[in-house]
């Protein structure tokens, strides 16, 4: 579904000689995957998100959704391809939980045409497949921050992308709203079909959720393969500089990373 080759970036001005971000990155995601991108800070984890969301052009590469480069979709084509859920959300005004998941379905509206009954049922079932029904008439800045994060992937639903691009989606969020919002993501997968990629420093989020993962560190891709195959001890060892223990857990239905400590 989605493909990438070669993908570089650099943010530094004269970009040929400077470190580079995004280093020579090539992936595969396929229609109805959970791909889970993990690397220590400054990996270029959320760089390469915005580089697949087409947010930023890359120095060198290419992205095909589909057959079509991601360069050729109208910006409007492409929101109803893709959507993005950022690490957060920051509102000028203080909008309703209906009309921040309204937002969701402007890419879909033509210019100066307002939402209709047809947006309104898309938003509410949206509301209802993420939880947040009874939330509907509070304000977004009301919310605690599972419960935003839960709207804005509502939002991100009613935009009805085949793709959906998630960076950090439980960075600081307490133990329930991170098992609340893993369960959401993979029942979104299971009954919608939702292709995912996902940015997490939350090795257990990942183990949980995704069925691929693609392993970054300053800038280039060091593995990528299926969740069983690539989380091992040694890769995270070699990661992140730290001692773990990976086990198969039989009531979480998957492996478990258990710190150690630093390798002496």
């Amino acid at each position: 579904m989605l493909k990438a080759r070669g993908l570089s970036f650099s943010y530094a001005r004269n970009r040929e000689r400077q470190p580079r971000v995004v280093d020579n990155v090539s992936l595969d995601v396929e229609r109805g995957a959970i791909a889970g991108l993990l690397g220590p800070n400054g990996s270029g984890k959320t760089t390469l998100l915005r580089l697949l969301a087409g947010i930023t052009p890359p120095l060198e590469g290419d992205i095909r959704l589909g057959d079509q480069p991601i360069g050729r979709f109208a910006r409007r084509e492409l929101a109803r391809r893709l959507a993005v859920v950022p690490q957060e959300t920051q509102t000028t005004f203080d909008y309703s939980v209906v009309e921040m998941v309204l937002m969701g379905r402007y890419a879909h509206l033509g210019p100066f045409e307002l939402e209709g009954p047809a947006d309104q049922a898309i938003a509410r079932e949206a509301l209802a497949a993420t939880g947040t029904s009874g939330l509907e008439a509070r304000r977004f800045g009301s919310l605690s921050g599972g419960e935003k994060q839960r709207v804005v992937i509502a939002s991100a639903l009613a935009q009805a992308p085949e793709l959906l691009l998630l960076d950090e989606p439980t960075a600081s969020l307490d133990l329930a709203y991170q098992v609340e919002i893993a369960a959401l993501l993979r029942r979104l997968n299971t009954e919608r079909g939702t292709t995912m990629i996902v940015s997490t420093h939350d090795l257990n989020f990942a183990a949980a959720v995704c069925d691929r993962l693609i392993l970054l560190k300053q800038g280039r891709a060091v593995a990528h393969g299926p969740t069983s195959e690539i989380l091992t001890a040694e890769r995270i060892r070699s990661l992140y500089g730290v001692e773990v223990d990976v086990q198969f857990h039989p009531r979480a239905g998957h492996v478990t990373v258990v710190p150690i400590g630093r390798p002496h």
